[in-house]
């Protein structure tokens, strides 16, 4: 059993500044609106023709568990509500016709910028994982298969456990974004309370519990498959943005 907790915390509007510049965060009125419907962020994300890699389609490595729980999501994406969330190498590919506030926007010469989930290429070594999200719910559930390449401990075969942080940090921001406009953390707290096998299935039911003050709040439970092992319980802050709609993408 493990047991120890962390807390990443951001300052940002008018406490600081973003890492790696000095871009100060917009501060909105609390009656601004946030104009973006749902439908519109998750059509904008959701790219419907693209000639690019979608990592959430299913591969040799998958293990049973996870191919299985991946057909159920999958045919409640038909009639219940449910949305199967395509994942590209970068978030660059997916917030499409969106433009950031002027005082975040930089020009970067990189050209290989990716998730940090997505930074192995080699089915079945990293982050296998795939995000379903429910639109009138607002919660999520994230199917996560932790490969070799993120062992923790030497010769036990379990995950590490910044793995399992990443995972729901990145499983919270699609949420947080399409469900309210959320983009930066603020607050990030997980309690662990039991180790991953490499190669095993874990499910991340993610709920967005209210939205107020320009601020998203929302959980996570992290279990195994038959619900009867918790990996870990988390919840976190993301601030919410208004978003401007860049009409030259249509």
């Amino acid at each position: 059993m493990i047991r120890r907790g962390f807390q990443v915390a951001a300052r940002l509007g008018h406490h600081g500044a973003l890492p790696g510049g000095p871009y100060i965060l917009p501060r909105f009125s609390p009656a601004s609106a946030f104009g973006s419907s749902m439908d519109s962020l998750v059509s904008r994300f959701c790219q419907e023709k693209t000639d690019l890699k979608n990592y959430t389609l299913p591969n040799a490595s998958w293990c049973p568990d996870m191919l299985n729980l991946y057909h159920e999501f999958l045919e409640k994406t038909k009639a219940d509500g449910w949305i199967r969330l395509p994942s590209f190498k970068s978030n660059r590919n997916h917030i499409q016709g969106l433009k950031l506030p002027l005082a975040l926007t930089v020009t970067s010469d990189k050209s290989d910028c990716r998730i940090f989930t997505r930074c192995i290429e080699t089915e079945g070594q990293g982050y296998e994982y795939v995000i379903f999200f429910h639109s009138s719910k607002k919660k999520s559930v994230c199917l996560f298969q932790p490969g070799p390449y993120l062992e923790g401990p030497p010769r036990v075969r379990f995950a590490h456990g910044g793995s399992l942080a990443a995972m729901i940090d990145e499983t919270f921001s699609k949420t947080v974004y399409l469900a309210g406009e959320g983009l930066f953390t603020l607050n990030l707290s997980i309690r662990f309370k039991n180790l991953i096998r490499v190669g095993s299935l874990a499910v991340l039911n993610i709920d967005v519990e209210k939205i107020e003050d320009q601020k998203l709040y929302i959980s996570c439970v992290a279990q195994s498959v038959d619900q009867q092992t918790v990996y870990a319980k988390a919840s976190g802050t993301f601030l919410q943005l208004q978003l401007e709609e860049d009409s030259s993408q249509y």
